[in-house]
């Protein structure tokens, strides 16, 4: 018998997500049946989506939702022998019972790279990026790409897939430390959005032929300064809204530079395209084979300090992908 110790929703979150909202329950898992495996998690992944789809698709009671890496400890499936790694998205658990239709071997994984990118750069965030800018905002050589939350899981991507791409690549961040960062990663420009004045007259500067791609990760004031600077028919991919996921109330968007300037606004969910993950994949493992592509994990120790990370997501304490190793 194993001890499955896993966070569940005790409140809905209202405004920043407080520590009595969720609990954690220990609970032993019963015996594994035949075509069943034991997976134990080796690294969770806490993304900002959490935050608005929580309460949408949980209720009192229900295990936090997420993605983890996770090793087979014990199988009854020979698809899963022991000590296959997979991806899988049970929750924020230790430990879980699957029949194997829900998990996806970590594949052709390079041996120098932790596994714990199989939730960043060649993960879930990695496709986010690769998708949202090639499908969706369709990347031309000589194009000023902007990028807010450039110094996050899915922005850093995005940046440093619009220089591969030959744009050039302006964003904005919470710190002068994540500031230098982007600079160093190949950004051509950068500002702390916490520190500017006036964001709109700071693109300007900083973008004087206008954006014509703009991959929003944050919504409000960034945003409604990006379109104002948006070239005629600019593209925008609008990943998230961080800003405004524990406010109260929601910011409005500038509406007549959307109408005037014919800008093309477009939402998705990278699921999309599941089908080509694979390609992603391979893509994005090339990139960083070649040194074009980077990566930067916020790692937090200890499973029971899940909710912790998940708090720094909105208060700008992490750095990179944000992961739980367990």
């Amino acid at each position: 018998m194993v001890l499955q110790k896993r966070f569940v929703l005790e409140k809905h979150f209202d405004g920043m997500p407080k520590k009595s909202d969720l609990k954690i329950i220990e609970e032993k898992l019963p015996p594994i049946k035949d075509g069943e495996i034991l997976i134990q998690a080796l690294y969770l992944s806490v993304d900002p989506y959490m935050r608005p789809y929580s309460r949408r698709t949980l209720k009192k009671g229900d295990m936090m939702i997420g993605e983890q890496v996770a090793k087979v400890i014990e199988s009854k499936n020979t698809d899963y022998p022991i000590g296959t790694i997979v991806t899988c998205s049970p929750g924020w658990c230790t430990h879980s019972i699957s029949d194997g239709t829900d998990v996806r071997k970590v594949k052709d994984f390079p041996e120098n790279l932790p596994y714990s990118l199989a939730l960043g750069s060649l993960g879930m965030t990695g496709m986010t990026a690769y998708f949202g800018l090639t499908e969706i905002l369709k990347p031309k050589a000589g194009e000023t790409l902007f990028v807010s939350g450039a110094a996050g899981a899915v922005g850093g991507v995005v940046g440093q897939l619009g220089k591969i791409f030959g744009c050039r690549v302006v964003g904005s961040a919470g710190s002068e430390k994540k500031i230098k960062y982007l600079k160093e990663i190949g950004f051509d420009d950068a500002f702390n959005y916490k520190s500017t004045i006036d964001p709109q007259k700071t693109i300007k500067d900083m973008c004087p032929d206008g954006i014509h791609m703009y991959f929003d990760n944050v919504g409000g004031t960034i945003t409604n300064a990006a379109l104002m600077n948006m070239t005629e028919c600019g593209r925008i991919a609008m990943c998230g809204a961080i800003s405004g996921y524990n406010a109260k109330s929601q910011s409005t968007i500038v509406h007549p530079p959307i109408v005037g300037r014919q800008l093309k606004i477009e939402g998705f969910i990278v699921y999309r395209w599941t089908d080509r993950f694979p390609e992603g994949f391979e893509k994005l493992k090339e990139y960083i084979s070649q040194g074009k592509l980077t990566y930067k994990e916020h790692v937090t120790e200890g499973f029971d300090n899940m909710f912790k990370a998940f708090c720094e997501l909105f208060t700008g304490a992490n750095f990179g992908k944000a992961i739980v190793k367990v």
